[in-house]
């Protein structure tokens, strides 16, 4: 991170501030002060720190930051904070259907219930938005035989793996629910064939999803498989990099610190089969 003066960080913080906004707020200064008033220190921090520290930084788009953030509050039942980032997503880029896309994850990663509860608290603010009472019926998904999922599982985990799982689907499902018993078989099923398969989200933003859920989760385990599954979906190392500096934020250091070293971990496997 490049030194700034004061002036210059809080100059990126209003720049930031006005984006969450889309230039709705005429004076994003006196934005500033009033959350220094009402919140004091903590008030202060979250716009130069949350905004001009974390937010402002070029090595993550806005709306890929978005999605982060939507990921971890909805995993953590954060409800009025996911509110406000539901607005500042759609404000980003991130379209309806996509966050509908990452509270699949979160019911696969964190569980139906925070997943249900995240689901009513973006409903209401799309009613708001809209100025209804209730919102247009939803697409189900799609009604698959357990063979078509597990067809579908098995092309998501070649890509996960960089085609390192095996090549025969029958095999590959055993093999998978050998180790794991009847979970490894939901999981395969469901996690992989119905929710990783879907078209509505690219693969690369789902692996930025999961590993936003696993880190303020502590899934260290799963980091080991899901952080090198995030390169072969186009992720780069600086940008798992920028997941752990937006958690610090909104998971807490120690979960960003966690999220580091299994990094670090991850990438000296990868490093030293190269």
């Amino acid at each position: 991170m490049e030194s700034r003066s004061y002036e210059e960080r809080h100059a990126d913080a209003l720049e930031v501030f006005d984006g969450f906004m889309a230039g709705s707020v005429p004076d994003p200064e006196r934005g500033a002060r009033a959350m220094r008033r009402r919140h004091g220190a903590l008030g202060s921090f979250a716009f130069d720190v949350v905004m001009g520290d974390v937010w402002a930084r070029p090595q993550l788009s806005r709306r890929d930051r978005s999605l982060i953030v939507i990921s971890v509050l909805a995993t953590i039942g954060s409800t009025e904070e996911l509110s406000v980032h539901t607005m500042i997503g759609l404000n980003h880029g991130v379209q309806r259907s996509e966050i509908e896309e990452v509270l699949l994850h979160v019911a696969a990663y964190a569980g139906f219930p925070m997943a249900m509860q995240a689901t009513r608290v973006v409903e209401e603010r799309f009613r708001i938005i809209d100025g209804v009472e209730r919102l247009p019926e939803r697409k189900p998904s799609a009604s698959l035989g357990d063979q078509e999922r597990r067809l579908r599982a098995h092309d998501v985990r070649k890509t996960l793996t960089d085609g390192r799982c095996s090549e025969n689907l029958d095999d590959d499902y055993k093999n998978f629910v050998d180790h794991l018993g009847e979970v490894g078989a939901i999981a395969y099923n469901w996690a992989f064939g119905d929710v990783w398969s879907r078209d509505e989200l690219p693969r690369r933003d789902r692996s930025l999803v999961v590993v936003s859920i696993l880190t303020v989760l502590s899934r260290i385990d799963e980091l080991a498989f899901h952080i090198p599954a995030a390169l072969n979906h186009g992720l780069s190392r600086v940008e798992v990099e920028e997941i752990m500096v937006q958690m610090t934020i909104y998971g807490g250091v120690p979960k960003a610190v966690e999220g580091v070293l299994a990094m670090k971990k991850a990438y000296s496997k990868i490093d030293a089969r190269s």
